[in-house]
């Protein structure tokens, strides 16, 4: 049975609401993903892994720091 953290890990993203200012759009675009305001300074985007590892190298090609 797979770790609940590491599935969480793989559906995914937690970032600074401004690490994707300007994004979103194209986000939306590009990937099935559901970019969701976590609170006024956080987002969650959600989606399979196969689409956060893309939405993952997509944002990282814009300069977005994953840490």
């Amino acid at each position: 049975m797979p770790e609940p953290s590491k599935l969480r890990d793989s559906t995914q993203i937690v970032l600074p609401r401004e690490a994707i200012h300007g994004l979103e759009a194209q986000l939306d675009d590009e990937f099935t993903v559901t970019i969701f305001d976590e609170t006024d300074d956080y987002c969650r985007i959600i989606g399979s892994p196969v689409e956060i590892k893309r939405a993952s190298k997509f944002l990282a090609r814009h300069g977005v720091s994953m840490r």
